[in-house]
């Protein structure tokens, strides 16, 4: 266990789409293998989710001959506002954060604050990459632009 501090990452996003929608953007497999921990460069993706408390996901995504795999469980689930689930990829760190996303409709857009928190994104933030796209933060941004981009179709 690391003696770092906790430290967090958030993001805002809004969304053109109802707020049920990005909703369960987030929870339905045809979905989200669109888009979650996925990426053009993709050879294969392989999506599994078991959308209740408790319940496990995991995405294997190959890429360029490399398998890379995100898993976690689901801690909360308050549709259509609120998901909480841990997050993982075991061949980085056996560590696993906390993921929060809380979602609100204004108007005709579904507003997203999405919530990193944990040992993972401290570790991350202390060792400070020297490169910008090896951040959380621009991972989870190429993904968000998936997501709206899934959201559309």
């Amino acid at each position: 266990m690391s003696d770092l501090p906790d430290r967090f990452l958030r993001m805002t996003r809004r969304f053109k789409a109802p707020i049920e929608r990005v909703y369960q953007a987030w929870l339905d497999p045809n979905v989200t293998r669109k888009w979650l921990f996925t990426s053009p460069a993709s050879d294969s993706n392989e999506t599994r989710i078991h959308a209740h408390v408790g319940g496990k996901w995991t995405v294997t995504d190959l890429r360029e001959g490399v398998s890379y795999t995100a898993e976690g469980e689901y801690l909360e689930l308050d549709p259509p506002h609120r998901i909480v689930f841990t997050f993982g990829m075991m061949q980085f760190s056996p560590d696993f954060d906390t993921i929060t996303v809380e979602l609100s409709q204004e108007d005709n857009e579904t507003v997203m604050v999405f919530t990193q928190s944990g040992v993972g994104i401290a570790e991350e933030l202390a060792n400070l990459p020297a490169k910008p796209e090896e951040t959380s933060e621009y991972g989870w941004n190429l993904m968000f632009i998936a997501l709206a981009e899934a959201l559309e179709t």
